[in-house]
């Protein structure tokens, strides 16, 4: 795995770190009613913004491995074949951005996270995962989002194998929390025993990053 640190000075950096500090788009709405597609705030649109740290890393397949490691009892590491060994499906989820975009309707192929941890077989201590991105980029889950049905490792969207710019070769895909959730450039999956914060999670963003609450800052 790459041992890099995000660079926290660039203008999305500066500016995100900025609206935490204003809570900028929080709404002050009631809570919304479950069957809401859209959370309170979000705005849709038909494209996909590209959002990073100022780092697109550049992963080839045959240099791609993933690490997870940790509160497991079987600790392994998948290169490409063996990722697209493993039991293979899509899914279709929405996206929400913590800066105010949704997309509706997204088709991903990819392997689910729970066929990971039956590979893995988290320790009955593990209650957090970290997710760590090849340019070092870091975001915490708890382990029942990071277990939900609907989350994966995504290697294709619409079809089409993922962009560079959109994360790939693989990236998470955690659709029921904000997007900063869904690490790009997957390198790492951690397993542990108490939460901690990831890179955003430092910079005054929610611990957890519920849509439908509007968690966008601590």
């Amino acid at each position: 795995m790459d041992d890099v640190t995000p660079p926290s000075d660039t203008k999305l950096t500066q500016s995100k770190q900025r609206w935490a500090s204003e809570r900028k788009f929080i709404t002050d709405t009631d809570a919304p009613k479950a069957a809401d597609r859209l959370p309170p705030g979000q705005h849709l649109v038909r494209d996909w913004p590209v959002l990073d740290l100022g780092r697109q890393p550049d992963v080839s397949l045959d240099r791609w491995r993933l690490h997870v490691r940790g509160l497991v009892a079987r600790p392994l590491t998948l290169d490409w074949a063996a990722f697209q060994a493993l039991p293979q499906g899509t899914r279709r989820s929405d996206i929400h951005c913590v800066t105010t975009w949704s997309r509706y309707d997204n088709d991903w192929t990819g392997v689910a996270t729970q066929a990971l941890l039956d590979a893995v077989e988290p320790r009955e201590e593990a209650r957090f995962v970290m997710l760590h991105g090849y340019d070092g980029y870091t975001t915490n889950v708890p382990l029942e989002d990071f277990a939900r049905p609907d989350a994966m490792i995504a290697h294709s969207w619409q079809g089409q194998a993922l962009s560079r710019p959109h994360g790939g070769p693989a990236r998470v895909i955690i659709p029921h929390l904000y997007f900063w959730k869904s690490a790009k450039w997957i390198s790492a999956i951690e397993f542990l025993g108490s939460d901690r914060p990831g890179f955003w999670e430092v910079n005054g963003y929610h611990m957890r990053g519920d849509p439908w609450a509007e968690q966008r800052y601590s």
